[in-house]
């Protein structure tokens, strides 16, 4: 078994280790949290560590869940302690310090994923092999007030998780990226809007916001010939294909003509899906790799990119306000 550590035990944090603890891979040795009131909580539970160093040098691989500008000291510290190291995203604050901690990993040869958890929805993964050459995506990514995450931009916070999905499924470099954002009720922007277009002609526009009425996690992509919905919140999605058509009658499909009396026939289709825990699901990637040595599917770098659109779209922001 892969022995483990949780650092830091807050919300996300008290999730990964409860699914860690009943993981037949992994072991958890203990956690580590500066909140006095989480150690008493989870007290009863797991060993709690009052110095961080000590859990990091009994372990093989180290959760870090902490506050998001903790991140870099935390990882560092696994890194350079030679562990392997799974991170919440956003991988870290500035790109300085995530690019420091790829070269790190590089270095010692050791396994670094981030949480980008949407990457192992069953709703995507059901369309994935669907998605060819996008030319218009368009992210909606809502959610109620939660003073919880407001310690970093709304697009570290939520428009993250679109960012990174759309930079899987588009293999293009940027040419532009314009953005606006409103500061509501935090100190920085609680909904932002960006517009990301790239150099094969693709656009993708993200909407996030965290002072919504209601949740909505909702990516529509526009394809040659396709429609692909997918709802990441219910873990569904809908596949729209226009075919060319054809004279043998078929009950499934609508016909539609155009001025020019051209045919084309419409399929709707609901993609099956597992019903599968993500974060369990990426905790079994982080697995695989440790013992295959193998890069996991949203790899340090991933998380450099995502981070890198990120910051160009917060700099947009700041420069609209």
């Amino acid at each position: 078994m892969i022995n483990v550590g949780v650092i830091g035990i807050g919300h996300l944090g008290s999730i990964h280790l409860k699914l860690l603890s009943e993981s037949k891979t992994f072991k958890v040795i203990g956690c580590f949290d500066k909140n006095k009131d989480l150690k008493t909580k989870f007290s009863s539970e797991f060993s709690l560590y009052d110095n961080v160093s000590e859990l990091i040098i009994k372990c093989d691989a180290l959760f870090i869940c902490s506050n998001t500008p903790s991140h870099f000291e935390m990882v560092k510290m696994c890194l350079e302690n030679k562990k392997h190291v799974f991170v919440e995203k956003p991988i870290t604050t500035t790109l300085e310090e995530a690019l420091e901690l790829v070269k790190i990993a590089e270095k010692h040869n050791l396994i670094g994923q981030v949480g980008h958890v949407e990457r192992f929805n069953p709703a995507i993964k059901s369309v994935l092999h669907m998605i060819e050459e996008p030319k218009f995506i368009e992210c909606h990514r809502l959610a109620e007030f939660n003073p919880r995450g407001n310690d970093v931009s709304v697009v570290l916070d939520l428009m993250i998780h679109d960012i990174d999905i759309v930079l899987k499924v588009i293999n293009s470099n940027i040419k532009n990226v314009s953005a606006n954002g409103v500061s509501v009720i935090s100190d920085s922007p609680d909904i932002t809007n960006a517009r990301v277009e790239f150099e094969n002609g693709a656009v993708a526009n993200f909407t996030a916001s965290r002072i919504s009425l209601k949740n909505m996690r909702k990516t529509r992509l526009f394809q040659n010939n396709a429609y692909i919905s997918i709802d990441f919140l219910d873990k569904k999605s809908e596949i729209v294909k226009i075919t060319d058509f054809e004279e043998k009658k078929d009950n499934y499909a609508m016909v539609i003509e155009n001025s020019k009396g051209d045919k084309k026939q419409i399929y709707y289709s609901n993609p099956k899906s597992k019903s599968v825990n993500s974060i369990i699901e990426e905790h079994n990637d982080f697995a695989k790799s440790i013992i295959n040595k193998t890069s996991p599917q949203v790899s340090f770098k991933d998380g450099y990119k995502a981070l890198e659109l990120a910051i160009e779209i917060i700099k947009k922001v700041n420069g609209n306000s």
